[in-house]
């Protein structure tokens, strides 16, 4: 298992797919699992939390599934707070390969936001919020992994899309050494016509 972190708009959704069909993996982004269930447009509409436990199980659920079916995972943005980090480091850190933090400056961010034009992106408003929040609890989530043992990498998320990849790769192999190019795309769809989304 290997986490991608990044603010919104760093492209952390493309690289996790792109990742994903690199090397055979299933990709969870929390923010499609947590939209697809319909139940939560409030909260995200203004950039807010959804309540922990109701996280922690959806997400467990969509990985529980991808193990059983014999898949590794990268997780897009999951966990999003210390709560969800203790409780991966109780249930489940023996997977954790490693943490990845895509970093892109905000002035690039607003950028690709407004490119993107999804609902929760409209708000300049719940933008900063989302980056606010992301902000307070990415560092005592590094911390608990860190003191876990569980290596974090920052890669620049700036540049075309390919070479961006390319700096993951690379990362992920030094994480997870047994990482190996996949020929298919598990997530049934041609690898060339999913990049760039």
């Amino acid at each position: 298992m290997i986490i991608l972190f990044g603010l919104a708009g760093s492209g952390k959704g493309t690289q996790a797919k792109a990742l994903s069909e690199f090397f055979g993996w299933r990709t969870f982004s929390v923010g499609q699992v947590i939209r697809d269930t319909g139940q939560y447009k409030h909260i995200i509409d203004q950039g807010g939390l959804i309540p922990d436990d109701d996280v922690i199980r959806l997400m467990t659920k969509q990985i529980e599934i991808a193990n059983a079916e014999g898949y590794d995972v990268i997780l897009d943005g999951y966990p999003r707070t210390e709560y969800q980090a203790k409780w991966l480091m109780q249930n489940m850190k023996e997977d954790i390969k490693g943490a990845i933090i895509l970093e892109v400056p905000k002035e690039e961010l607003y950028k690709r936001l407004e490119l993107r034009a999804r609902d929760d992106d409209k708000s300049k408003d719940s933008i900063e919020e989302r980056w606010r929040v992301f902000e307070q609890n990415i560092t005592p989530i590094v911390n608990l992994f860190e003191q876990n043992g569980i290596p974090v990498r920052k890669a620049d998320g700036t540049g075309p899309i390919g070479t961006i990849t390319g700096r993951l790769i690379a990362t992920v192999e030094e994480l997870d050494p047994s990482a190996k190019r996949q020929k298919n795309d598990v997530n049934g769809e041609e690898i060339e016509r999913s990049y760039g989304e």
